[in-house]
């Protein structure tokens, strides 16, 4: 593997979820990732995120294999493990043990709820976990919050959160020589992912209910329409510029209606009548019309289009590995490009420890 991470070594605690996720990204970009499964394990949807993994077996109930562990751990840079609270030390493989074989370790932790309060020792999910955050809240129909699938816990409050943490460590470790424990929350990186509407609600400039703002469905002009053949197009003209230029391509700019952008009081209304207009044209015929212009719009597209669409094709956004489309690698780096990922391979235990010896 290259890229700016080439000869940084990774073992990952087998799991589900961020963990997984944090681990696929630091391999894409050229980490030596391990992942330590117990014996006979099988993947199901884990195969994309395994990609480019070392993928190696040990029975942690057994004192050889817990040894085992703990001599691969003693060459490696960042740990991740995402068990609950308590299990690693049980296991025998805690921080403090751990650490002194490799002072230099990052033992990153990835939990919903963190290490330490009230909610730490219980089982969640990841619509658990942005319910604590205020993300959930914010997020669905005028009647409901609806969850936005995993993105902002399980993978945006959770794996990458837990990337960019592991990535702030290892600088510190390089420069100083000293590891160190991340404790590592997804309710808090899914609260970190809302400050911006955290501000916006102290300013007075949120309703605290869903659908009634500009970002979250309640405004014409950020929205997703319906066309004429039942698929949909997103619109986001905020800026003036852009709403006139809307205006003035879908044959509104005499509308006195749409004169006041910002009039909330007039959304709903204005909602209705974008939703008849863009009934009136298919997708392909609203793309024609809208798309590569300053009106801020884009098709939906399904995850079966999404790789066929011109863009993603001429950026070769997309990659098959082990038969599964997925997205590629990102983002784009100058000096230490990243290559194409591989599929999961097994390894045995000892293949890697006789590469340290070497």
């Amino acid at each position: 593997m290259s890229g700016p991470l080439s000869g940084v070594r990774i073992i990952e605690m087998g799991g589900i979820g961020p963990a997984p996720f944090a681990a696929m990204l630091l391999a894409d970009h050229g980490a030596e990732v391990i992942r330590i499964d117990r014996p006979n394990t099988t993947f199901g949807i884990l195969d994309a995120m395994l990609r480019s993994r070392k993928l190696v077996e040990l029975d942690l109930k057994l004192a050889d294999d817990i040894g085992t562990a703990r001599e691969l751990i003693r060459s490696a840079d960042i740990l991740i493990e995402s068990f609950r609270p308590g299990t690693m030390e049980r296991l025998g493989l805690g921080p403090d043990v751990l650490m002194a074989d490799n002072p230099k370790l990052i033992y990153c932790r990835m939990t919903g709820w963190g290490q330490t309060g009230p909610y730490a020792p219980y089982a969640g999910h990841d619509i658990n976990y942005i319910s604590l955050s205020g993300a959930l809240h914010a997020v669905g129909t005028a009647e409901k919050p609806i969850p936005p699938l995993i993105l902002g816990g399980d993978l945006g409050g959770g794996g990458m959160f837990l990337a960019f943490s592991a990535m702030s460590a290892l600088h510190h470790a390089t420069v100083t020589g000293e590891g160190q424990v991340i404790d590592c929350a997804m309710t808090e990186g899914a609260g970190l992912l809302m400050t911006a509407f955290y501000e916006l609600n102290a300013r007075g400039q949120w309703h605290n209910r869903r659908a009634a703002n500009h970002l979250d469905g309640g405004a014409h002009f950020y929205n997703a329409y319906e066309t004429a053949d039942g698929k949909f197009i997103s619109l986001a003209p905020l800026e003036p510029q852009f709403y006139a230029l809307f205006r003035a391509k879908v044959g509104l700019e005499d509308d006195p209606q749409y004169d006041e952008q910002w009039d909330q009081a007039k959304w709903p209304a204005l909602i209705e009548r974008l939703t008849k207009l863009f009934k009136t044209k298919s997708r392909d015929e609203w793309c024609t019309l809208l798309e590569k212009t300053d009106v801020c719009f884009a098709p939906v597209l399904s995850m079966a289009e999404a790789p066929h669409h011109e863009h993603a094709q001429a950026r070769e956004s997309f990659v098959v590995v082990n038969k599964i489309t997925q997205p590629a690698p990102a983002p784009r780096f100058s000096a230490t490009p990243l290559t194409k990922p591989s599929a999961p391979k097994k390894y045995r235990v000892a293949d890697l420890l006789e590469k340290n010896k070497t």
